[in-house]
């Protein structure tokens, strides 16, 4: 009986060992599984994405066969119990009621090592969230339902007891409604999904934030300034009614922890098939086709070849740009979003903004400027945490746990982003970070500026460029393209400072 478990999803279609286990597989995954008559259909171009009745997904599955992601799972399921012998009138209806799918579950995740404790629980509240909003709904589940509801509170500003309120509301008037019934309840299944985010409290100038050692202080300890501001606010509609003092922040940052975002990468099976592409999946011939190809990701292996060796470990970019989130330019303020790049994906992929992650979020009246070092500590520690210990992940695919790293590859930015993220000024007369005191700079006595005219000379010798008077500055070229500073350079002028 194991032989056939193992190999039955592997026969003719039409075959008496292919169809017993699909029959299998239907009776167990509708008894438990079935939303009324309904349930998700894993062939090929349903994807377990359309819902359809108990006949139409074994016709499905007969005829054309799963999708091959959820091949491994249908034997699963039918693992549970094949019978000896179904007879074939019994593949039009319901074929029992005798095991329950959810039961077995548990045993199911941890197979061939099994899933760590962050894993089952994810997968648990995962499993709550597929219940139906109320018996016989088809459109929306527990889990969607409340997602979508507290996102509609986040972007309307609605507070934590309206939130509140509106539950009650939608459970007073449908009583079957499988809802929580407070802003607490439903912000810890968020929080227990890892879609939740942290408020860290800074320095109005950005000196310093009140995190990890300095978490309780309440002055900052470069300028002296307050963590919070009072303001007054009334308890009551009434504009005569006693004023309450209230203490605010004065500034406030997100943070999204990384490690659980992308250990959840990991526990969906499609996805963990994915995050090895950049090993197993991409053409290598020495051309230019993925991130991985450019020569820092190269170098990054040749350097670190254990953290090369496993393919699973993350290659990340990180991207950093400020902008307005309220269109009118005459407004003071700037929200600048770090944004973390998932370079293990296809290029076709890790490019969607679907597969961004978002780090943290900066916002102000203005531009973190040089300090923005001050509100990447989170990350930073994050990022190292996970270069040196590592986290324990469950991939799904294989049904092992693994230690999990992460590399930072490259930072993506425009100029003056680059100035910010690196700390050199890219402005002035020495504004190129890589020539420095070579820097081909002129400043224009008019318009007040400092402009960078001599570009023709990294033209090859005897460009037609060179020699051009009327088209660029009245001269001709004849200079050569600066040395670049190397690391020893750097390092030698910064000695005395």
């Amino acid at each position: 009986m194991d032989d056939m478990h193992e190999i039955w999803i592997n026969l003719p279609k039409f075959s008496e060992g292919y169809i017993k286990g699909i029959k299998a597989f239907i009776k167990h995954a509708f008894h438990k599984m079935a939303v009324g008559d309904e349930m998700t259909c894993p062939y090929k171009n349903c994807k377990n994405i359309k819902w359809h009745c108990q006949d139409v997904v074994y016709a499905h599955l007969i005829y054309s066969g799963p999708d091959p992601l959820y091949a491994n799972w249908i034997v699963e399921i039918s693992r549970v119990g094949i019978p000896n012998s179904i007879s074939t009138e019994d593949s039009g209806r319901n074929l029992g009621n005798d095991i329950d799918f959810r039961d077995n579950l548990e045993e199911m995740l941890h197979r061939a090592n099994g899933p760590n404790a962050d894993a089952w629980k994810f997968y648990s509240h995962l499993e709550e969230g597929k219940l139906p909003l109320y018996p016989g709904c088809k459109n929306i589940s527990r889990l969607s339902f409340i997602v979508q509801l507290y996102s509609l509170k986040c972007v309307h500003g609605i507070t934590e007891s309206g939130f509140g309120e509106i539950l009650e509301m939608i459970k007073e008037a449908f009583l079957e409604a499988n809802i929580p019934l407070s802003f607490s309840a439903a912000k810890n299944i968020i929080t227990d999904l890892g879609l939740d985010y942290k408020k860290i409290h800074a320095c109005p100038n950005s000196c310093m934030l009140y995190w990890s050692e300095t978490e309780k202080e309440e002055k900052c300890k470069t300028c002296g300034l307050s963590r919070w501001v009072v303001v007054e606010k009334s308890n009551t509609n009434d504009d005569k009614a006693q004023k309450i003092p209230r203490k605010v922040p004065t500034n406030v940052m997100r943070y999204f922890p990384l490690r659980p975002r992308l250990q959840r990468l990991f526990m969906c099976k499609y996805y963990s098939k994915l995050m090895v592409w950049h090993a197993l999946g991409r053409k290598k011939d020495d051309k230019l086709r993925h991130p991985t190809d450019a020569e820092a990701s190269k170098k990054m292996d040749a350097l670190y070849p254990q953290f090369s060796l496993e393919n699973r470990n993350i290659r990340l970019g990180l991207a950093a740009d400020g902008f307005n989130p309220f269109r009118w330019m005459n407004i003071n303020h700037s929200t600048w979003p770090i944004v973390l790049v998932n370079y293990n994906l296809p290029p076709w992929l890790c490019m969607k903004p679907e597969n961004l992650t978002l780090s943290t979020l900066i916002s102000g009246p203005e531009s973190p400027k040089n300090s923005i070092d001050v509100y990447m500590q989170p990350l930073i520690a994050e990022l190292n945490e996970l270069w040196n210990e590592g986290a324990e992940t469950y991939d799904a695919s294989t049904g092992q746990t693994f230690t999990l790293r992460a590399s930072l590859l490259w930072t993506i930015n425009d100029f003056p982003g680059y100035a910010m993220l690196s700390g050199w000024s890219t402005k002035g007369y020495l504004g190129c970070p890589v020539y420095n005191y070579e820097t081909s700079s002129m400043y224009l006595k008019h318009s007040r500026k400092v402009c960078y005219m001599s570009h023709r000379k990294f033209s090859c010798e005897g460009h037609k460029w060179r020699f051009d008077k009327k088209k660029f500055n009245g001269q001709i070229e004849l200079g050569e393209p600066p040395a670049t500073l190397s690391r020893m350079d750097i390092e030698e002028l910064l000695s005395n400072f």
